[in-house]
């Protein structure tokens, strides 16, 4: 792995206490390029732009993938990384999918765990503080023939973070617009996923809402996923969420909440759910909870949904089941309790 290490850190200059999500880099970042059917070597760098010609095949057909996962820093000082291993194998299936080459683990995790060595000044201490880790990789070869590219860069970047969301949400569930189709790419995590998502949130936002729950694409009858995240619903006392399929996004923060509810004693369900059920469930005042889960929140409480242009208020718990597993699983994030799962992996002392 060849490393440049930048001149002077710019980690003075930030405010850690006032950090938009995702707008603040740290010092350095891996790059490493895939061509003639082969990846090149690894490259640790300053954190800067980079070159592309215009007719890289991103832009035009959309090769582009992510993964999202977060460093630690407990409180002796040392950092930790939480089921890495989770998300590289879930990066090399959107891979597959797109029809981009797989990334070794040598360059993914090995890379990853140099390039926050480097930057591990930038993981700060504390509840809420964590560093958050974007790998990355985009289609680098030219030409606008429609046919895959047989150029790639593989990337991680890493920003400084605290809570993604701030207290709770309320979301209009999608009666129209769609996530993802059966067939689809779904079950991956490309950027266009994303792009189109914007559109009907835009216009949840003016009706006064802050996410979409997002509904089967063939009947609008099936609860899929809230906003980026998967979504669970607490009908009495069991947590119940949608099964992963090609529509629904494996998620890491997802797996690790069933298992930790489980090891609670939280009776969990995963099967689909309707919005009939849900409404009936609220009706018969059974409905307790829903949260959405990810890499970014965690847990977000959703306060309220509306259907129909009807608005369903969410009761006012004094023990809610969300804050409870999201306290359990930070508490093993920041390593302030046991790691029974062993889903902790330190980086540096």
């Amino acid at each position: 792995m060849n490393i440049t290490l930048a001149e002077q850190s710019k980690i003075n200059s930030v405010d850690f206490e006032n950090l938009p999500f995702g707008s603040v880099f740290t010092d350095h970042m891996l790059v490493c390029d895939f061509k003639e059917g082969a990846w090149q070597k690894p490259m640790i760098q300053p954190y800067q732009p980079f070159m592309i010609d215009p007719s890289a095949k991103v832009f035009h057909y959309g090769q582009a993938i992510f993964e999202g996962m977060k460093a630690y820093k407990d409180a002796n000082g040392a950092v930790w990384m939480f089921r890495p291993e989770e998300n590289w194998k879930r990066f090399n299936h959107s891979a597959e999918r797109l029809a981009m080459p797989e990334v070794p683990e040598h360059i993914f995790m090995d890379g990853l765990k140099t390039l926050l060595t480097i930057d591990k000044n930038w993981v700060k201490a504390g509840n809420g503080n964590s560093l958050y880790i974007r790998p990355f990789m985009i289609a680098i070869g030219s030409g606008v023939i429609a046919n895959p590219s047989t150029q790639y860069r593989f990337m991680i970047i890493l920003s400084p973070a605290k809570s993604y969301y701030a207290g709770e949400v309320k979301v209009i569930i999608a009666q129209h617009y769609s996530r993802a189709a059966n067939g689809g790419i779904g079950a991956a995590k490309a950027a266009g996923n994303y792009a189109g998502q914007f559109y009907p949130t835009k216009l949840a936002h003016e009706k006064g809402f802050q996410q979409v729950i997002w509904t089967d694409d063939a009947t609008h009858t099936k609860l899929e996923e809230a906003g980026t995240m998967n979504v669970f619903f607490r009908i009495g006392d069991t947590l119940i969420t949608a099964p992963t399929s090609e529509r629904i996004l494996d998620g890491v923060t997802r797996k690790s909440i069933l298992t930790l509810a489980e090891h609670l004693g939280i009776a969990t369900e995963v099967r689909s759910i309707t919005v009939k059920e849900l409404i009936e469930a609220h009706q018969n005042n059974q409905l307790k909870e829903i949260f959405g889960a990810g890499t970014a929140a965690v847990i977000n409480p959703i306060s309220g949904f509306s259907y129909d242009d009807v608005y369903y208020e969410l009761p006012k718990l004094e023990s809610s089941t969300a804050l409870q597993l999201k306290q359990k699983l930070t508490d093993i994030q920041y390593k302030k309790s046991e790691d029974p799962f062993h889903w902790t992996v330190k980086v540096c002392d």
